[in-house]
């Protein structure tokens, strides 16, 4: 029996299909990959034991001992085997993916020299693996965002060189917040590209007061989000590039449900009124991922940003991740047969500007 959050050997629920009874085309922008040798290159570097010490203080060491000993090495050949992610997008009933880092490969402490080969290493490893399968996968790239002006090059070598979708960021970058004004010129070059800028959180900023029952992830990821979205509205990041292409994973988090608190603050104070417009306004110039679980909780985010704002995400291969996900679309009550393949795979594919034959 399959474990839930455990990737299906078989089709969890039929696949939908279209007016002319063809499966829809299913599109997953939320699925990582791993790459060896860059856990190579930062063993054993006195920075990575503050990043290590980090975790262990903010997860506990209940939950670190099973990332270690259960979940890492059940995902590890997901992460690293193109074998096993396509027989796995077939059962899950994925026709393309987008995929991106492990989060837990970002290393934001790496110096300006270390920093640029592990992107080097990770990009290139992405390259390799969207080029062994072409019409499955496409890839989101990793920058150095510690580096700014790194981080540019490396934007548009992604997009330009590497014909990446975008790239994957992180909800803060080595303690500074998005909307930090040193970030502009990234922002500014993704705008001009075109490209997409995926956010995952690593960790929570809540440090230790989600060190029990992980609630590191299922409570702090959604407040990561929250937080870091909250940064880009009031922080004027949207304010100052209205062109950018901004995915947030998890269904980007607390943020969607809450923003009649937001909005009221923009009314009533002159110091939370720091964007140009209302804030919930800005919930349509992001998109969000379907990763929250339940059909009435999608729902919820469909009715709050608009069908046209989600799309498929799983976390694939990690046991957070939902992995029925035409299961979940069809429960989803009122959608559409446009609707359904919009949230599949037609929403990010227009977002992207690319054509799937």
């Amino acid at each position: 029996m399959t474990k839930p959050g455990a990737v299906p050997s078989q089709l969890p629920h039929p696949r939908l299909l279209g007016g002319d009874g063809c499966p829809l085309l299913t599109v997953d922008i939320h699925a990582h990959a791993m790459f060896p040798e860059v856990e190579k290159l930062t063993a054993g570097r006195p920075e990575r034991s503050g990043e290590e010490a980090f975790r262990l203080r903010t997860m506990g060491q209940a939950s670190v001992d099973y990332n270690r000993k259960v979940m890492i090495p059940d995902c590890f050949p997901r992460l690293t085997r193109l074998d096993k992610r396509l027989a796995d997008m077939d059962a899950m009933g994925v026709d393309v993916q987008i995929v991106s880092p492990s989060p837990n490969q970002y290393h934001y402490w790496a110096p300006g020299d270390l920093a640029e080969e592990l992107v080097r290493i990770q990009n290139e490893a992405l390259a390799d693996l969207v080029g062994q399968a072409p019409d499955r996968l496409l890839a989101l790239g990793a920058i150095a965002m510690q580096h700014p002006a790194l981080a540019v090059e490396q934007l548009r070598h992604c997009v330009k060189d590497l014909g990446f979708k975008g790239v994957e960021i992180s909800s803060v970058i080595d303690g500074a917040d998005l909307s930090d004004r040193r970030f502009d010129p990234v922002w500014a070059e993704a705008e001009a590209l075109g490209a997409v800028v995926f956010i995952h959180p690593m960790g929570c900023s809540l440090d230790e007061r989600l060190e029990p029952a992980y609630l590191s992830n299922h409570v702090g990821q959604p407040v990561e989000h929250a937080v870091a979205l909250s940064h880009l509205i009031f922080g004027g990041v949207l304010d100052r590039h209205r062109g950018l292409k901004i995915v947030a994973a998890h269904g980007g988090g607390y943020l969607p449900a809450h923003m009649g608190r937001a909005d009221h603050a923009w009314a009533q104070r002159s110091d939370a009124c720091t964007c140009c417009d209302k804030p919930s306004s800005y919930l349509k110039r992001l998109h969000f991922d379907s990763l929250v679980y339940e059909p009435r909780d999608l729902a919820l985010l469909i009715e709050r940003v608009g069908v046209s704002l989600v799309v498929i995400g799983t976390d694939y291969p990690f046991d957070m991740g939902h992995y029925d996900i035409h299961g979940l679309i069809a429960a989803v009550p009122g959608l559409s047969d446009s609707d359904r393949a919009a949230l599949l795979g037609g929403n990010i594919m227009r977002l992207m500007g690319i054509n799937h034959g």
